[in-house]
């Protein structure tokens, strides 16, 4: 990389049965901050992650993570290896693009998902991480997952019925299962209905604040398969935890990496006792709970902006 400012670069990593799109922003020469989309399934969207830094300071850098967004294929278009599509391959691909852009080491940020993912990843290369931002904070557990896809019911009984009636359960099978196998399933009209019943169920559960949204969550018909495909296929495997071991068991190894909790009180998707939880355990780790937010928010991603500049101020380490 050369120094100075420059244009954005964004281009496509090739990898095993994939290509990875990715986008960098900002001064090559100044600190990366890498951003991790939430999900799984979503995607880099507008593109609002690039304007969250200073431009002159740092250099942004966003995934479309493996099957979503840019990325190729879309998980849909290539079903035979929707298996391999895991946590620990979407690590290898951070890596890919990491190696392909002549970066050291970063500072990690992740929303929703992107949290999980960006905690996973940390654990796995400890030593490319500077720091952690996180905001809207889950681990992908079996508890949240149940919580999201029935314990939430209780606040939203109506929504929850019609979802768990509309999920088509075989014997034994819970919701986000019976979702998970009919969206991965050859009969691509039932995988359509099957999305847009867990559409209709993501737009409830997200609605707190704006309760008029409820109804459909992602308008066009292909990007609601790839989400729905995608965070059932990640659900129903309780986020595919490297080893058997979820991260909140091993989020004690990131001691001595700088980590920035922040969630909203009122995130009633993904309660505030997760980050509650990790923060108990992350010795170093700080905390933000914010009053008035749910799922994310303006506040929070202006503390999630000022938790990127407090690392950046910290000493680099000599790797």
């Amino acid at each position: 990389m050369t120094s100075g400012r420059r244009e954005d670069l964004h281009g496509w990593v090739d990898v095993p049965h994939a290509s990875i799109y990715f986008e960098a922003t900002g001064n090559p020469s100044g600190i990366p901050v890498l951003y991790l989309h939430g999900g799984p399934g979503g995607s880099l969207g507008r593109g609002g992650h690039r304007k969250r830094h200073d431009p002159d300071r740092f250099l942004t850098i966003g995934i479309d993570q493996r099957g979503c967004g840019k990325s190729t294929p879309a998980v849909q278009d290539d079903l035979a290896h929707l298996a391999e599509n895991t946590t620990a391959t979407l690590i290898a691909d951070i890596e890919a693009v990491r190696e392909h852009l002549g970066i050291t080491s970063w500072i990690v940020t992740g929303v929703s998902w992107g949290s999980t993912l960006a905690l996973a990843y940390a654990l796995a290369h400890p030593r490319q991480v500077l720091g952690l931002a996180l905001m809207a904070v889950t681990t992908t557990s079996r508890e949240e997952v149940d919580w999201i896809t029935g314990g939430v019911g209780r606040i939203f009984p109506e929504a929850w019925h019609e979802f768990a009636a509309e999920s088509g359960p075989g014997p034994g099978e819970r919701p986000v299962d019976a979702y998970a196998r009919r969206l991965a399933g050859a009969d691509r009209e039932d995988a359509r209905l099957a999305a847009a019943a867990w559409d209709r169920w993501e737009s409830w559960h997200v609605s707190l604040d704006d309760p008029e949204s409820a109804g459909v969550y992602i308008v066009d018909d292909r990007a609601r398969m790839t989400f729905a495909l995608l965070v059932t296929h990640y659900w129903s495997n309780d986020g595919f935890p490297a080893g058997g071991q979820e991260i909140l068991a091993r989020v004690h190894e990131l001691a001595g990496i700088p980590g920035h909790l922040i969630h909203g009180r009122r995130d009633v998707s993904g309660p505030a006792i997760t980050p509650w939880r990790l923060h108990q355990r992350w010795p170093g780790s700080k905390l933000t709970i914010v009053d008035g937010e749910g799922h994310g928010g303006p506040k929070s991603v202006a503390l999630l902006v000022a938790a990127v500049e407090e690392i950046a101020t910290r000493p680099r380490p000599t790797l």
